[in-house]
């Protein structure tokens, strides 16, 4: 193979394999060291009754300056990644505290501490559980079943009719016999129409934002008490 073919499958290669991303030792100025030598090695070896033109020379001089500039961009755009994911690491610990609604069909009740009146009476702690929903569409009836642990049906919310996007919602724990359900996991569904047409509708479970994690490639999640390590693009909606 002529050495000037050698030259241009060289930086071609290289070329290509800046473009796939695949990690290649070496700077841009080592590539174009690299260049020069092969080029004077060229010129030297070169046949004297068909010397190179300077179109040829002009070639490999553009393919030089198309590897050197992806290789520097290549190397910019790594900078600017990990600039960006610092900065999304600190807009993240902002949402710490605070609570978020994800894609899921679990719920956690739980019940406030007992309290004591003027008189010292005690007075029972209020029952609490959030979740959430997401409506493709507008519905006219939009009704949540929530079941316990072994699977049984403790309560039928009718919210009647609610907008497209998400709706939060709250369960005060009061089951359909009247009574109090414990606190602890429950499951629900959601099921929403109009017109007679099923809408589309997901569930979400609430969780409170604990902490942040940067991963080793730059990603950022975030811990979420009682439903797990999510991503920023999994939120719903922050409360």
């Amino acid at each position: 193979m002529a050495i000037n073919e050698v030259m241009s499958d060289s930086l071609l290669s290289a070329m290509n394999t800046r473009n796939t991303g695949t990690a290649v030792s070496g700077s841009a100025q080592e590539m174009q060291d690299q260049f020069l030598k092969l080029l004077v090695a060229q010129m030297q070896n070169q046949d004297p009754l068909n010397p190179m033109d300077n179109a040829e020379i002009t070639s490999q001089m553009a393919q030089l300056s198309t590897v050197s500039g992806i290789t520097q961009l290549n190397e910019t755009l790594a900078t600017l990644m990990e600039s960006l994911s610092v900065n999304q690491s600190l807009e993240a610990t902002a949402m710490i505290g605070h609570g978020v609604l994800v894609g899921g069909n679990s719920l956690v009740l739980s019940k406030a501490a007992d309290s004591k009146g003027e008189d010292g009476e005690v007075i029972p702690g209020s029952s609490l559980a959030i979740m959430g929903l997401e409506l493709s569409d507008s519905a006219s009836n939009v009704t949540i079943r929530i079941y316990n642990e072994n699977g049984a049906l403790v309560r039928t919310m009718g919210l009647g009719a609610a907008d497209a996007g998400v709706v939060p919602v709250s369960w005060d724990g009061s089951m359909d016999d009247g009574s109090t359900a414990a606190s602890g996991r429950y499951t629900f569904t959601v099921e929403a129409t109009k017109g007679g047409q099923t809408v589309g509708a997901t569930p979400l479970s609430f969780g409170e934002v604990a902490s942040v994690t940067k991963g080793k490639d730059n990603s950022v999640t975030l811990n979420v008490l009682t439903i797990g390590s999510i991503k920023l693009s999994d939120i719903r909606q922050i409360l």
